[in-house]
């Protein structure tokens, strides 16, 4: 009679073990859920897991996902660290406020001139090619969050010399750079820049000779 109920109780270990490594699975993911599983894939690539095709696939499908349920079956084969943390267990990334993602997936996609900039932007460059232009955008935001991906593409960012340029993320077979920059304004707009880059590049760095004009005035008057 032991033996019949062993089966029994290993499945339904198995089965709450699963469910706890992806919290609730009918549960939205949050933008820190889908890093964590992206994460998952990187090192997976790193370790030659996947292959630098399969990576790319699955990396566009971790971030297009919305709930834990479409999330798990892109890692079920795969060894993780740790296990997924829940939205309501993470502490809140970035700025609040509207949000902006830009795909270039065999193309490109460009944001130059006089543009407004959302408080959160994700920039995805799969075998193509993102350009953020800040240098003469109407910052209507102090703090503005870029996440870049790059799977065989690449993602370039240029701001202002008189903002403040931070971040860092990494590169596996690839490059993800970020020129730091410090505004001598405490008012100052900062751009905070994390991601990763895979068989392709990130960049962030000052474009030269570029200023915001008027910097106090103009942030009191668009921030308040």
């Amino acid at each position: 009679m032991d033996l019949d109920k062993r089966p029994q109780t290993a499945q339904r270990l198995t089965t709450t073990a699963g469910e706890g490594a992806s919290g609730r699975p009918g549960l939205r993911a949050s933008d820190a859920d889908r890093d964590h599983y992206a994460a998952i894939l990187r090192e997976a690539l790193a370790e030659g897991r996947l292959t630098a095709e399969e990576h790319a696939e699955r990396v566009e499908a971790v971030y297009a996902a919305r709930t834990h349920a479409a999330l798990e079956p892109l890692v079920a084969d795969l060894p993780r660290p740790a296990p997924a943390r829940t939205s309501a267990a993470l502490p809140p990334t970035g700025p609040a406020g509207p949000e902006e993602d830009l795909y270039a997936v065999f193309s490109q996609a460009v944001r130059r001139g006089n543009w407004r900039p959302a408080a959160r932007i994700r920039a995805y460059a799969i075998f193509g090619g993102v350009k953020l232009d800040l240098s003469e955008a109407i910052f209507e935001h102090r703090h503005i969050s870029i996440r870049a991906f790059s799977v065989l593409g690449g993602v370039e960012i240029r701001v202002p010399e008189n903002v403040t340029l931070h971040g860092g993320g990494s590169g596996v077979l690839g490059e993800f750079q970020v020129n730091g920059l410090q505004a001598t304004d405490p008012e100052a707009p900062s751009v905070h820049v994390e991601g990763f880059a895979v068989l392709g590049s990130v960049k962030a760095a000052p474009k030269r000779g570029r200023l915001i004009r008027e910097l106090s005035r103009h942030l009191r008057k668009r921030l308040g």
